[in-house]
């Protein structure tokens, strides 16, 4: 279960709260889920995408009370602003469950009565600490500061009502056994420690039934009580793909699901919905996979700031693949990131416009002055650099391969551009200008052949990610049909000798930085300051701020110096679930022997950056004590005792 390999793949976002405004998180995580369809099917695979909306719970009751409409009216309306971004957003779902349609009200009642017959729904009385707008019971030993809700950050409710409770917990040693079992069906593997040391503790019986409520699913027998919104949404991704209605699809798709989730909400995907699912007596996930949180320029999105991104506003002014491509490439998915207007200039000038958008414009025009548009036949000419691209090419494809397996579009994307970086290079050593003026046809011919087949194999590579722009290079590549319904094990070299060439129109336009900065005012240019760091005094920060530092037990095992830097040791930490390199500016303080096997304090959500050209990830805690203003000693921040590496500090 652990792999990819399965030629049917059942893929689902989260079902998007339609009291929500559509924001950069909703489209992140449809983006990235559009995109390994594309890939998938690509693949070969038999693909189902699914996404949907939520629309039952207390806010909508509330919001649609106060706009005095039904609740019925108003998601009717509503849910339109999520199908209508995603056609923006060029999503290729093959489904849109909506939580009021009759197929799924029906899977729900099933699944309740058949719980509730077999023993594992039994009512009682719940009391307890209740967040209105998480809809949900906080337990005490998952509160944040002064009581409030760990997610929203808000104050609680203490709320008493009758209600049903699903017997989860019977099922917990089970659900543990499937998991360390099956290391990858939670992911990544932060996510998965989280996860088993939560239901390692006490695992309670979730209450599934509210009575002070009446938007949402009537309790079979019993219509005092509707359905947990929570119970009730879960079901979507079964209820979808006709686990009642059309039985043989159901079980040809869901024993291949992945389900890709914001962090925000894996325990009710990793632990409840499974829970329920072992009681069912249906297949667990393949995989669960939580990605992290966007900011926006270093600050937590939030309404009362002004800065919730809209995806429509930033496509309309840069343009859709370009804001796709960024979304994906910018950081490791499953780690937060922090989207800037000002990084997405830069990626477009650089990934884009530079390396992408250059070599194809370089390529065609070369084959139109030199071979009047025709591409080349293969030539006899041996040369060693096209022969390294070919190689370069089928690193990429395998490279692609192993990255998207673990759901790594930004490392797939990086192995993609470095072939786009190879084949522009293999443009400055070959000078094929220089063979034209000197004569030398056969050497011509084989680089513009090869140059062509670069940019074919390109254009296939990134179609899953970009599919539009993928389209575009195809056409001017002279080459018919559409590049998504190309498989990956057609991909050969050499196989485009003879076409002609269409026209060669600029991919992304590059934006004049001096311009857009004039445009976007000061805040733009100053975003990526630190100006904190020149200061002693920091400015003060709120416990949300505080909440988004990830920091976890680490042992170095190895130090190295780095010899262009007389400051950084490069130092590779054990994490227990895996290892990483950080660049750290202690070597004055320090050996590189000191420094082995000490337990340290690592920030592990900080975003990776590039030092003395090592990729550093993360940043090691150390004290300093200073005399005069100047440095005397530094100390690293050790935990006491002996806990296990990988621990969250808090």
């Amino acid at each position: 279960m652990d792999g990819m390999d399965e030629r049917t793949f059942y893929i689902t976002t989260p079902i998007y709260y339609v009291n929500d405004v559509p924001h950069i998180g909703h489209a992140y995580t449809t983006i990235a889920c559009d995109a390994m369809s594309r890939y998938k099917r690509m693949k070969g695979c038999d693909v189902r995408f699914l996404t949907g909306t939520d629309e039952h719970g207390q806010k909508i009751q509330a919001a649609a009370e106060k706009r005095g409409v039904t609740p019925q009216d108003l998601v009717d309306r509503i849910h339109l602003n999520f199908k209508e971004l995603w056609r923006v957003l060029n999503i290729s779902n093959d489904d849109f469950i909506r939580t009021t349609e009759p197929r799924h009200v029906r899977v729900v009642q099933d699944m309740f009565k058949r719980l509730m017959d077999q023993g594992d729904i039994y009512k009682g009385e719940y009391e307890g600490k209740y967040c209105v707008p998480c809809e949900a019971y906080v337990p005490e030993s998952s509160m944040g500061p002064d009581g409030t809700c760990p997610d929203c950050g808000r104050p609680l409710t203490v709320m008493k009502e009758e209600s049903y409770f699903f017997r989860g917990s019977r099922y917990v040693p089970q659900l543990i056994e499937h998991y360390e079992k099956h290391v990858k069906g939670v992911m990544p593997r932060i996510r998965y420690n989280e996860i088993m040391s939560f239901l390692k503790g006490e695992v309670r019986d979730q209450s599934v039934s509210r009575t002070t409520l009446k938007w949402g699913i009537p309790v079979p027998g019993d219509e005092k009580h509707v359905v947990y919104v929570w119970f009730d949404a879960l079901i979507n991704y079964a209820s979808a793909i006709g686990y009642l209605d059309d039985r043989s699809a159901f079980d040809r798709y869901w024993p291949h699901v992945r389900h890709v989730v914001g962090k925000d909400i894996i325990r009710f995907h990793c632990v409840i919905w499974p829970l329920m699912l072992l009681a069912l007596g249906l297949p667990l996930p393949v995989s669960i996979i939580a990605h992290g949180w966007w900011t926006v320029d270093g600050e937590k999105m939030s309404k009362s700031k002004g800065n919730v991104v809209d995806p429509r506003r930033v496509v309309e002014e840069y343009g859709l693949d370009p804001f796709r491509y960024f979304l994906l490439r910018e950081i490791p998915f499953g780690h937060d990131g922090d989207f800037s207007e000002a990084a997405l200039v830069g990626r477009i000038n650089s990934d884009l416009a530079n390396d992408l958008g250059n070599l194809l414009n370089r390529t065609l025009k070369m084959i139109q002055d030199y071979r009047e548009g025709r591409v080349p036949a293969e030539s006899l000419r041996e040369m060693p650099e096209a022969r390294d691209l070919q190689c370069q090419a089928q690193a990429a494809l395998e490279g692609t391969d192993e990255a998207m397996e673990d759901f790594s579009f930004d490392e797939a994307l990086k192995r993609i551009w470095a072939f786009i970086g190879r084949a522009n290079k293999f443009i400055d050593e070959t000078m094929p200008w220089r063979l034209a003026k000197e004569g030398s046809a056969d050497a011509l011919d084989s680089v513009l052949l090869n140059l062509y087949e670069a940019l074919r194999l390109s254009a296939l590579m990134v179609a899953p990610f970009m599919p539009e722009t993928a389209q575009r290079m195809w056409e001017q590549l002279g080459l018919e049909g559409d590049p998504l319904k190309c498989l990956y094990d057609d991909f050969r070299w050499g196989a485009a000798a003879g076409t002609r060439v269409g026209r060669a129109e600029v991919l992304f336009p590059r934006i004049d930085v001096k311009e857009w900065k004039k445009a976007h005012g000061e805040k733009a240019v100053a975003a990526k300051e630190d100006k904190a760091m020149a200061d002693e005094r920091r400015d003060e920060i709120s416990i949300d701020d505080f909440r988004r530092v990830e920091m976890r037990v680490a042992q170095v095992v190895k130090a190295e110096e780095i010899p262009k830097s007389r400051k950084l040791y490069k130092l590779e930490v054990d994490l227990g679930y895996e290892r990483r390199t950080v660049c750290s500016g202690i070597k004055a303080f320090f050996t590189p022997e000191e420094l082995v096997g000490k337990r340290v304090i690592l920030v592990t959500n900080l975003k990776p950056a590039k030092l003395c050209g090592i990729d550093s990830n993360g940043m090691i805690l150390a004290a300093s004590v200073k005399v005069d203003g100047e440095s005397e000693a530094l100390t690293l921040v050790a935990p006491e005792g002996d806990i296990p590496l990988g621990s969250l500090v808090s």
